[in-house]
């Protein structure tokens, strides 16, 4: 049996007097979008410089197929990386940013043009990379990560800078890599677009995983058993419910969240008592909720709401 892609465990390190990785662990496994979100300052850019062997950690290990990073011969074989896109010469032109890659991992010429077409940037492949945007970095970036055709990739923040035709592009090209049987982990604040992406989620807050599951599940769980109720008839609707041991929330115009109660029963409930609605459906959480809610301990900076703030 094969070992998974990357295993993380126990990692502690310290930047001084601050505790960055506090027993970090997790696991990223071939054929799935791993997503890792956390607050600013949670440990994830940390996590994956010692995955990369570029910073050393006081206890655990972060191993890439079994191995460490510093025992890999060709690295670009085993895993691609895109860390930071702004790490190039910006006068050296894509092409020969990515022939320079290739020559020092020992691989041919023909993959730099191969990745080029991969990652679109064929038709500026011989511009230099500093008059590139933000965006056609990023996908400079992946093309360098691709070039050794690697069984493992990690990309930080790869939506950063992508226009909404790359932010698609993007979506599809992650879910390519996973069908291809690769472990692929994205660092991203965009909640929007991990959830359309990503299988598995690995959360974490104040340097460590404080969640490890499937998007679907964490989802199920946040959602609970509430019930979105539709009705223009919020007072008498709340009065019918409560009576019948239920909590409900007024959480929008016409709009009721139920607890306590199936869906099947609220209607009932309401048809007996001729309380009129449109709709009654199992609230289904966004993975922002899921966020908030798992990272509500573990912010270090939080801004004060406005009901908060003093005129």
């Amino acid at each position: 049996m094969s070992a998974p892609g990357i295993v993380v465990a126990g990692l502690r390190k310290r930047y001084g007097a601050t505790l960055a990785l506090d027993g970090m662990s997790f696991t990223v496994r071939p054929g799935l979008v791993t997503g890792f979100l956390g607050p600013n300052g949670a440990g994830k850019s940390t996590t994956m410089r010692v995955i990369l062997g570029l910073d050393a950690v006081e206890e655990g290990t972060a191993l890439i197929e079994g191995k460490r990073y510093q025992s890999l011969r060709h690295p670009l074989k085993h895993v691609g990386a895109l860390l930071d896109a702004a790490a190039l010469h910006p006068g050296r032109s894509a092409r020969h940013h990515l022939l320079w890659l290739a020559h020092s991992q020992g691989l041919p010429a023909r993959r730099v043009d191969q990745v080029i077409e991969q990652v679109g940037l064929v038709p500026a492949a011989r511009r230099k990379a500093g008059g590139y945007s933000l965006g056609m970095r990023q996908r400079l970036g992946i093309a360098a990560a691709l070039l050794g055709d690697p069984p493992i990739v990690m990309l930080d923040e790869p939506f950063n800078g992508m226009d909404p035709d790359g932010i698609i592009w993007m979506r599809g090209f992650l879910r390519s890599l996973a069908a291809q049987g690769r472990a692929v982990l994205v660092s991203s604040h965009l909640m929007s677009e991990m959830q359309d992406t990503a299988d598995h989620l690995v959360v974490v807050g104040r340097g460590k995983a404080i969640a490890d599951a499937g998007v679907a599940d964490l989802i199920a769980a946040v959602s609970g058993n509430r019930v979105v109720l539709r009705t223009t008839a919020g007072t008498p609707a709340t009065r019918v419910l409560a009576q019948a041991g239920a909590a409900v929330a007024a959480t929008g115009p016409d709009t009721l969240t139920v607890s306590g109660l199936p869906a099947n029963r609220i209607v009932t409930l309401l048809s007996e008592s001729a309380v009129p609605f449109s709709e009654v459906s199992a609230h289904r959480a966004t993975l922002e909720d899921v966020y908030l809610e798992l990272t509500r301990e573990a912010v270090e900076f939080r801004a004060a709401t406005p009901t908060e703030v003093s005129p």
